[in-house]
Parts: C-alpha cells; sequence; structure tokens
C-alpha cells in the first residue's frame, strides 16, 4: 500500500476537470477504498482459532454418513436418519448440541460465577430491605415525637387555661395570694425578689406538664366545684360528682 505518486501518469491521467460534480469524485474514491478492503480481506492470513471454527461449523452442519461407526451402530439397530432416538420414538431428534469451551478457566469457574453473583444479589436484595425498615422505622419514630409535641402542646394550652380560672375564681374568693406560685399566671416581668419564691419556683419545675395539670384539675374541683373540661361551676360536689363525667379530657371525650 505505497502512497500514490503525484508526479506519475495515474495521477495525470484522473479526470480533474472542474465541471465534474463532486458526488461522482467521492464516489469513485468509496468504490476505490472498498476495492482496497476487499483485496487486504483476501490476503490476510486466518488466525488459528478462526481456521478451526470454520472446520468445525463444516462438520456440524454436515449429516452423519456410514463411515462414522455410532451411526453405522444404530442403522443395524433399526435407527434411520430424521427418526427419534428410543424404541417408541419418544427420544431426541437433534444431537445434543456442543458446548464449546473458549476461555482459560478451569471447570466449575462458571457455576462459582453464578453463586457469587446469586449471592451478591441476595446481598443487594437484603440491604433494600434493611434500609426500608429503618426509614419505616425513623417513619414511626416521628409520628410518635410528633403526637407527643401535639399532646404536651394541648396540655400546655389546658394549664394556662386552668391557671386562669384558678385565678379568676381565687380572686371572685378575696384569695390574694395562689396556693402554689404556679396556680396562677404569672406576669412575664415580675421580678423574684425572695429566695423563698425562687425554690418554691425550683420546686414547681420539678413537675412536669401532666402532673401540673392533674393537680390543678383537682383543686378547682375541691375547692371551686369547677371543671376546665365541662367549663362549669358547680353547685356542690355532689352536683358535680353526679353530672360531671370525670376529672381527665379522656373522661370528657
Amino acid at each position: 500500500d505505497e502512497e500514490e505518486d503525484y508526479m506519475s501518469d495515474l495521477f495525470i491521467k484522473q479526470d480533474v476537470r472542474p465541471g465534474l460534480p463532486m458526488v461522482r469524485r467521492v464516489k469513485e474514491a468509496l468504490q476505490k477504498e472498498e476495492k482496497q478492503k476487499e483485496a487486504n480481506e483476501k490476503n490476510r492470513q486466518k488466525s488459528i482459532k478462526e481456521e478451526e471454527k470454520e472446520r468445525r461449523d463444516l462438520v456440524l452442519k454436515s449429516a452423519l454418513g456410514n463411515e462414522n461407526k455410532g451411526f453405522t451402530l444404530l442403522q443395524k439397530m433399526g435407527y434411520k436418519s430424521g427418526q427419534a432416538l428410543g424404541k417408541s420414538g419418544e427420544g431426541i431428534v437433534e444431537p445434543i448440541p456442543l458446548n464449546i469451551k473458549t476461555g482459560r478457566s478451569g471447570l466449575g469457574h462458571e457455576e462459582l460465577k453464578k453463586r457469587k453473583a446469586e449471592e451478591k444479589l441476595e446481598n443487594y436484595r437484603q440491604k433494600l430491605h434493611m434500609k426500608k425498615q429503618a426509614n419505616e422505622q425513623a417513619a414511626d419514630q416521628f409520628r410518635i415525637r410528633f403526637k407527643t409535641k401535639q399532646e404536651e402542646r394541648k396540655m400546655e394550652g389546658d394549664l394556662r387555661k386552668s391557671q386562669r380560672a384558678c385565678q379568676q375564681l381565687d380572686m371572685q374568693k378575696d384569695i390574694d395570694v395562689p396556693k402554689e406560685t404556679w396556680f396562677w399566671i404569672e406576669p412575664e416581668e415580675e421580678d423574684k425578689k425572695d429566695e423563698e419564691d425562687k425554690e418554691d419556683e425550683c420546686t414547681s419545675s420539678d413537675l412536669s406538664v401532666s402532673e401540673k395539670l392533674h393537680i390543678l384539675t383537682a383543686y378547682l374541683r375541691e375547692e371551686h366545684f369547677y371543671c376546665i373540661w365541662c367549663g362549669t361551676t358547680y353547685e356542690d360536689s355532689e352536683d358535680l360528682s353526679s353530672n360531671c363525667p370525670g376529672d381527665s379530657a379522656a373522661d370528657h371525650d
């Protein structure tokens, strides 16, 4: 494949007139390239594997003849070409196909690869399952925390409602000082001057919102016969116990 000499007669004889269409030039170039490829393909020497494959395919495509000893024995036992094997013809018609091993790996390597692939897939599925369980647990925990916060906010609202009611009812009875400092709603800018008030504040902070609410509602029922859930002041304890469903929001629900 030597490069063409642009000063040779072959190059000078080419038709390069300005009026020659470009499509024709391209077509001629492609045809020349195609012919060159065909010539290279013919001259190329086939590899040993390619020759073996061609010989194998040729043998597999050709039917067995009388020169094959196994086929001769089958014919002696009554077998005819194209007939299924077996006494009643329930066997196979076509020969078992060959499985050519072209790699250099040992026996059982493909099974090992298959088993590893299945294990990898199973591990991946387990990880997905564990991730799904973790997401579900996180969602459940979030719902529980959200519900708990909602309940806490509701109890805080009920406590403030009870404190306002307690302060109003105590003042109606001319009670100037609450039984506990947290029974009334304290002003936000009120200064704590006495050490005793500070100790009371520390003691009250030890109680949870639910405990404060339970204590305060019990005080309102016993002292003022008032139920914050009903929003009603009863005449006496007997009237309260007979007409009020209970001393908690759950009882009233």
